[in-house]
């Protein structure tokens, strides 16, 4: 994926409007700014002036603009953008500054305009589905106690029984999280029990759920759903993919972390890892080093996710800012 800077145009303007902003900050009275992080990802036709015109949003509003990471694909007139800006929540309220992007938003017929302050508004809700393979699961529960993960946790659902003293129960218990065992058969996924108790999430996550989700499901729910998948997609899809890997005698092994999507194992890739294999590996050294990438690999795409860093693009692929 190739990003490129602002074009020349308009890069003078957004020199200026940074200065703008910053003698703006140095000037305001009262002892310093309580600064907060601001976040703006951007959709639209590509014409000359934006990244000028979003420049002059934040600067005139006393916000200084950290970075801008803008993308627009070769031969296509479409322009994407992420920015990240720190402001003064009492110079520029937060629904204030809602309005004025989407007064931006406007101007330049966007397909998406999307603002988050993190310090401000609220944690993304999710839920997480896992089956008996808990690595992926543990590993989210111990990052989400640790802070590194910027969700809301409100509950857990998987089709395996778990025992009240295993560790993974004491942990949610310790910390208020429900658990709620679903077993599924072939003819009774429970999926509307999972639609209910998903009912107000933000997104959902998949931690090594072994059960597919189907088109029904996901019409209705009608939110991202974050999945990983232990093996480099789009090789070695479905079932066992580190057996399948072992068996090619591939040099490499990955995970992939990948929006659900009505095919198996081929939604859009958010995040992908890897690492080096020999013949000297055996298969329990395959899935043992796999299983580490899953872990790494879903909490970015989890994070990436949650930092607006990732924008659908054409039918089904992503930008990863």
């Amino acid at each position: 994926m190739t990003r490129q800077l602002p074009r020349r145009e308009e890069q003078a303007s957004v020199v200026v409007l940074d200065l703008m902003a910053r003698r703006a900050i140095s000037t305001i009275t009262g002892g310093p700014a309580r600064s907060v992080l601001g976040i703006h990802v951007f959709h639209c036709p590509d014409v000359v002036g934006i990244v000028a015109k979003l420049s002059e949003c934040i600067a005139s509003r006393g916000g200084n603009i950290r970075s801008v990471d803008v993308f627009v694909p070769e031969n296509k007139q479409e322009f994407y953008s992420r920015s990240e800006f720190v402001f003064d929540p009492t110079h520029w309220p937060r629904d204030v500054v809602d309005n004025d992007f989407i007064k931006l938003s406007k101007l330049f017929s966007a397909e998406k305009s999307i603002v988050r302050v993190p310090d401000l508004d609220p944690k993304y809700k999710i839920v997480i589905l896992a089956s008996k393979q808990e690595h992926c699961l543990v590993d989210l529960l111990y990052k989400w106690q640790e802070g590194r993960l910027p969700v809301d946790i409100s509950c857990v659902i998987s089709n395996h029984q778990r025992a009240p003293n295993t560790h993974v129960i004491r942990f949610l218990e310790r910390h208020g999280i429900p658990y709620h065992y679903l077993p599924t058969s072939a003819g009774n996924k429970r999926e509307a029990e999972i639609l209910e108790l998903a009912e107000d999430t933000d997104f959902l996550v998949l931690a090594r759920y072994m059960q597919i989700l189907s088109g029904r499901f996901l019409e209705s729910y009608g939110k991202d759903i974050i999945n990983i998948h232990h093996g480099l997609l789009p090789s070695f899809k479905g079932g066992s993919p580190s057996k399948q890997a072992f068996d090619a005698g591939v040099k490499l092994i990955g995970a992939t972390s990948h929006f659900v999507s009505q095919e198996l194992d081929a939604g859009p890739i958010i995040e992908q890892m890897v690492e080096r294999v020999s013949h000297r590996d055996t298969l329990q050294s395959f899935v043992q080093k796999s299983e580490n990438l899953e872990k790494q690999c879903l909490v970015q795409a989890i994070k990436s996710y949650c930092e607006l860093r990732v924008l659908p693009y054409q039918e089904n692929k992503t930008l990863v800012f």
